[in-house]
């Protein structure tokens, strides 16, 4: 089995610190590889100031470069914008992997309100990283205290021969100033650097082709 992380999000753009929290959770956890998930749309997030895809995927092909990370839009291909859904069908498409979704407190915070957050749990082990700022939102989350009860530390997932679900990994990690916001702000026309050529996904190897809906960044 190989094991392999996956990571969510809108990446509006991938920076650094995506690329050191994957690494982290990597060695912590004993995994084999990462998957950042570009999401082609957040149900809990707005799509004002959102970039197309395929320039949100070749910005993180970008970033991922040289490290043991492949960027899909797969979720894209799978027709669902809920992650219990996308989870689901990954498993049963990718079944010589062992896949363990991971998650920072910020999210953790907001669980409760993801569709059917309890099947989530079910599908396949989360680990969350913490962030400082939303650790006190994160544990007063009724879905955290749902998940208490099946935490397991780091050393001990890592070391165990197949994984089960529901269970929960806390990390512990520095904070990373860093963030999409802060570089959108910074430099709002990022996403006009990577035009061109539409970026082929990692893990379907199909072309992710710049759509006329996805209007401009």
């Amino acid at each position: 089995m190989i094991r392999t992380g996956l990571l969510g999000g809108s990446f509006n753009p991938a920076h650094g610190g995506h690329r050191r929290i994957s690494l982290f959770a990597m060695e912590a956890l004993g995994l084999d590889e990462l998957w950042w998930l570009v999401s082609p749309g957040n149900p809990l997030k707005p799509k004002k100031g959102m970039a197309p895809l395929a320039a949100r995927v070749k910005a993180a092909q970008q970033m991922a470069r040289g490290a043991p990370i492949k960027v899909t839009a797969i979720e894209r291909e799978l027709g669902s914008p809920y992650t219990v859904d996308t989870l689901a069908a990954l498993q049963r498409r990718f079944a010589k992997r062992d896949f363990v979704w991971l998650m920072g407190s910020d999210n953790l915070a907001q669980f409760h309100r993801w569709r059917r957050w309890r099947d989530i749990a079910r599908t396949m082990p989360i680990a969350v990283i913490a962030r400082p700022s939303y650790e006190a939102h994160a544990i007063a989350n009724p879905a955290t205290a749902w998940l208490r009860r099946y935490r397991v530390p780091a050393a001990s997932f890592s070391a165990a021969h197949r994984w089960s679900a529901p269970t929960l990994v806390q990390l512990r990690f520095d904070p990373d100033s860093r963030s999409a916001t802060a570089i959108r702000r910074a430099d709002p026309d990022w996403a006009s650097r990577f035009a061109g050529a539409p970026p082929r996904d990692h893990v379907t190897r199909n072309p992710i082709p710049f759509l006329q809906e996805d209007g401009p960044a």
